[in-house]
């Protein structure tokens, strides 16, 4: 059976980042001094910036393949879970936080959403998703479909469980962040909870689900699995 595959996160930005490494590396090597305008720039320093981006760069990427696994189980692991629950992804990506959801449920059922964007994970597509499904063996306890975070199909209060890593950050504008968090809410049923994980923003969402009369409780980043560091909110929706 084919081995199901999450992909790199961000790949344009940790590529970016290891050109830069081996670019400002190199430079002092081949042009150890630049003359702008008569003033002579010395780029030995130049290589520490290097080992910076690279060092960047690497742990985004051991993030991607070994970091994020732990930080999933870390946000499954904030559920009390019964295994009947109703479980909502938004911005499922490959499916990693939905396919977990669906392997701590009997009768329940886990749904992943997403617009699958080329740039934030490589080989980003639904037929990719529906690929780890399949290889995870809980393709009759999910569904994946194509839904925008800001104006969500479902139900109002569906869901007992809403999951979110990564996503909400790249809704550009704050005030479609709002809304994104306002459908949260809506699709969430009283008494369900939220796990909502990002490296900006947190502090914004936090008021958002508090003005919608949420309880929140944010939880500290783990730096020795993520990068950037990603901490946790946790929301939960009043009876």
């Amino acid at each position: 059976m084919k081995r199901p595959e999450y992909g790199i996160d961000a790949p344009g930005v940790i590529r970016n980042l290891l050109i830069c490494c081996i670019i400002a590396i190199l430079l002092p090597v081949f042009y150890p001094v630049i003359t702008i305008g008569g003033i002579n720039i010395y780029t030995f320093g130049f290589i520490y910036t290097g080992i910076t981006c690279g060092l960047t760069g690497l742990w985004m990427l051991l993030y991607s393949v070994y970091g994020k696994l732990k930080h999933r189980d870390r946000m499954l692991n904030y559920i009390n879970w019964r295994g009947d629950e109703k479980v909502l992804d938004i911005g499922t990506g490959r499916g990693l936080l939905a396919i977990g959801a669906a392997k701590r449920l009997t009768t329940g059922r886990s749904y992943g959403i997403d617009i699958w964007k080329a740039e934030d994970l490589t080989k980003n597509k639904l037929a990719n998703t529906l690929s780890n499904v399949v290889a995870e063996g809980v393709n009759d306890k999910i569904e994946i479909v194509n839904e925008d975070a800001c104006d969500m199909s479902f139900s109002d209060n569906a869901f007992d469980v809403v999951l979110s890593n990564l996503c909400l950050h790249n809704i550009s504008k704050a005030a479609d962040r709002k809304k994104a968090c306002s459908e949260v809410y809506r699709v969430m049923k009283k008494g369900g909870t939220g796990i909502i994980s990002d490296f900006i923003h947190i502090k914004e969402y936090r008021k958002n689900f508090e003005e919608l009369g949420m309880q929140t409780e944010i939880k500290p980043a783990s730096f020795p699995t993520t990068f950037p560091p990603l901490k946790i909110l946790v929301i939960k929706k009043k009876f």
